[in-house]
Order: structure tokens, then sequence, then C-alpha cells
């Protein structure tokens, strides 16, 4: 494939990650400038958001970086917290067949907002696919490395008080909760989520809940699966 491939595909995929661009800049700065503040360099950020590349799971390995390292946990939670990726792998499966090396980048990029354009765009005609797939989510990738380093960047230059800020990801997620919960009309499994985490948090504290919760609404949905499915084809 000569340069002219990858520059049309690199161009027909630019469009489609633009709002990623934009939320990927604002999150990644918040994880940029919650790092600097606890005296981590501009390196920390791009090694993180490189390798890990997870907000998600970054924003929670500040927290295990700066208190006593308990590798079990450390394992456990991130599995936990990234393990809806499992099931983005498994679905994409047939869409990345042929691609060749590439699948192996793409595995890796994989992300929300990157399964979301990946599942819902297609290469256009005169655009190779694979290519197309690969810039995506290099794209998507490179904001959210960009965005980890103006976020350490900023917080060098501006003093300013950084408390709160680790509550970005929180409300992200809550933006995302209320969204699905509108766009659907059967919310049974939302429902479990909220309980099952409310009773977790009951049971074993703030500081000790999230993995029990998630093992818990896991099990949860598949004593239920039956039921939900036959009440969301309803």
């Amino acid at each position: 494939m000569g340069a002219g491939v990858k520059m049309t595909a690199l161009k027909a995929a630019f469009p489609h990650t633009l709002p990623v661009l934009t939320g990927y800049l604002f999150l990644g700065t918040a994880f940029g400038v919650l790092l600097g503040s606890k005296g981590y360099s501009l390196g920390w950020a791009v090694l993180m958001s490189t390798i890990i590349y997870a907000g998600a799971g970054q924003f929670v390995a500040i927290g295990l970086l700066t208190t006593a390292f308990n590798p079990l946990y450390a394992f456990i939670i991130t599995l936990v917290v990234n393990a809806r990726h499992l099931f983005y792998g498994i679905s994409l499966l047939n869409r990345v067949n042929g691609i060749g090396r590439k699948k192996s980048y793409v595995a890796f990029g994989l992300t929300d907002e990157t399964f979301s354009i990946l599942c819902s765009t297609e290469a256009p005609d005169g655009v190779d696919r694979s290519w197309f797939m690969f810039f995506i989510t290099l794209l998507d990738h490179g904001y959210w490395i960009a965005g980890s380093v103006l976020g350490v960047v900023l917080g060098a230059m501006v003093d300013f008080n950084p408390k709160g800020i680790d509550f970005v990801m929180t409300a992200l997620f809550v933006v995302i909760f209320i969204e699905q919960w509108k766009s659907q009309q059967y919310h049974g499994p939302a429902i479990i989520g909220v309980a099952t985490s409310a009773v977790c948090l009951l049971l074993f504290g703030s500081n000790n809940f999230i993995i029990p919760a998630m093992l818990a609404i896991v099990l949860v949905l598949i004593l239920c699966k039956k039921t939900l499915e036959r009440r969301t084809a309803q």
C-alpha cells in the first residue's frame, strides 16, 4: 500500500473522530491536571496515556499510585472497570477480520468512543477499510495523549486548586447513564446496576464496594438474563 492510500484513509477517518477530539481533549486535560497535581511529570502522562490508554482506568491508577500499592487489588479493579472491553472485542471480531496486522493495534486502542465509531461507520468507496479502521483508532489515541499532555502543562503553568477535578469521570458516566435511560423504554438493567451498587455501598463502605458491586451486577444480570431479554424485546 502506497502513501496515497494511507493519506486517503486518514482524510476519510478524520471527520468521524471530531466528536471524540473535543471529548478526549477535555477529559485528557482533566487527567493530566490531576496527575500533575500529585507530583507526576509530563513523561508519566505520556507513558500512561500511550500504554494504558483507558480513561477510567487511568483515573483509578492515579489513586493506586498515591496509596500503598496492592498488586492484586490493582489487577482486579482494573479488570472490573474495563471488563466491558471484552464484550466490545467479541462483537468486533467479524469487522476486524481481514485487516491483517493492524488488528492488534485496533484491539489495543479500543475504547467506548472508538468502538462506537467502528461499529456505526463504513469506509467510503475507494478507501481501504483496514487503514480506515486503523486511523480512526490512531487518531482517537492521539487525542487522548494530547489532552493528557495539555493537562500537565496547563497544571504547571496555572496555579489553581485541582480539588474535585477527579469527579469528571463520575460526571461523564452520570451523563451517559441519563442518556441511556432516556433512550430505552425498559430500565431493568439500569435499575439492577444502581440497586446492586447501593446495597454493596452499604455493606462494604465507600472504599471497598466497587469490586463487589461489579461482580454482583454481573451475577444478577446472568441470573436474570432470560427475563431481561424477554422484557427488552417487548
